[in-house]
């Protein structure tokens, strides 16, 4: 009995002395913290970023190309839809806490995100700009088509304008928090998460909708 009672005490004080670590299953960190570095360069890529969509998107390559040119709108629709399975996919996996998933789930969205981007510029600078209810591909939207369009427009500027400002202002604060979760900061990582994924995932959800919305009036 005695022996029993020694046994329990010995394994309990060792419990109790053992620090509790709640990361135990995570991950290693990827990368090496350089917070100084890294807001410098996510900085400078997320400016970079904003100006090539908001000016290259103002210009228009008068250029024949072998096939249809909204291509890389449906291009983009597709990659949105398919980082919209991948966030989701990648919920479940760190609920399940299978990390490794996790963080492979979330590069790919990553590096299709990256690919979306290449292929809107590309569209907007081979299509150019396509106006809501334009039927006639006129370049312009006149009373006849804006009724016949209705209160759909008013819709669809809004779903338009929130996926886009929120695309912008996102994108260094997504990009934080991925630098988080590879150098091992993994509260500081959970934290911002909560926040970013539903915004992340609002921007790649909308973008189909925006392009099926849009859709029809592409020439």
């Amino acid at each position: 009995m005695f022996l029993v009672l020694y046994i329990i005490l010995k394994v309990t004080d060792k419990r109790i002395n053992k620090p509790f670590n709640r990361f135990k299953y995570m991950l290693a960190p990827s990368i090496q913290k350089n917070d100084k570095k890294v807001k410098m360069l996510i900085g400078i890529f997320s400016v970079v970023v904003f100006v090539a969509v908001t000016f290259l998107s103002k210009f228009t390559l008068n250029v024949a190309l072998p096939f249809d040119k909204h291509i890389f709108a449906l291009a983009n629709a597709l990659l949105n839809s398919a980082v919209c399975v991948l966030l989701v996919a990648a919920l479940v996996a760190v609920k399940n806490k299978n990390f490794s998933l996790h963080k492979n789930f979330m590069l790919l969205a990553m590096l299709l995100s990256v690919l979306f981007l290449v292929s809107y510029i590309a569209h907007h600078l081979f299509a150019g700009e396509t106006r809501f209810g334009d039927t006639n591909f006129d370049g312009n939207v006149d009373a006849a088509e804006a009724a016949v369009v209705g209160n759909t427009k008013p819709f669809y500027l809004i779903l338009l304008t929130t996926h886009i400002i929120l695309a912008a202002t996102s994108l260094p604060f997504i990009l934080f928090t991925a630098y988080r979760g590879l150098t091992g900061e993994y509260e500081n990582h959970k934290r911002l998460a909560k926040r970013m994924w539903p915004i992340w995932f609002y921007v790649a959800a909308t973008g189909p909708l925006v392009y099926w919305m849009i859709k029809p009036y592409y020439h």
